[in-house]
């Protein structure tokens, strides 16, 4: 089992920056793919990034690139989102995403933390 908890989840002016962190417990952390994804009220779960075992690939969503940064800390076992440039679309929950696979852009993820709620205020 891998436990996931996010934070740095807020409400911000649009423009502005928030960095979430996701701690993950329970397994070898690089042994991990690691990804985000995001819901809106009415709206399906959709990806945002993910980011491979070693953090030498990454990809992103299109309305996020250029805006958003995935990276990892394997020595502190965390996750991080650096949103840049925030818009009011960008409001949802934020969750972070746990696989021994690569899923990328897809839902196959086996792990998922509980959320941190992002608002962007226009």
């Amino acid at each position: 089992q891998v436990q996931l908890v996010e934070s740095g989840g807020g409400l911000v002016q649009a423009g502005g920056s928030l960095r979430l962190s996701c701690a993950a417990s329970g397994r070898t952390f690089s042994n991990y793919a690691m990804a985000w994804f995001r819901q809106s009220p009415g709206k399906e779960r959709e990806f945002v990034a993910a980011i491979s075992w070693s953090g030498g690939s990454t990809e992103y969503e299109g309305s996020v690139k250029g805006r958003f940064t995935i990276s990892r800390d394997n020595a502190n076992n965390t996750v991080y989102l650096q949103m840049n440039s925030l818009k009011p679309e960008d409001t949802a929950v934020y969750y972070c995403a746990a696989d021994r696979t690569y899923w990328g852009t897809r839902y196959e993820y086996s792990y998922w933390g509980q959320g941190t709620q992002v608002t962007v205020s226009s």
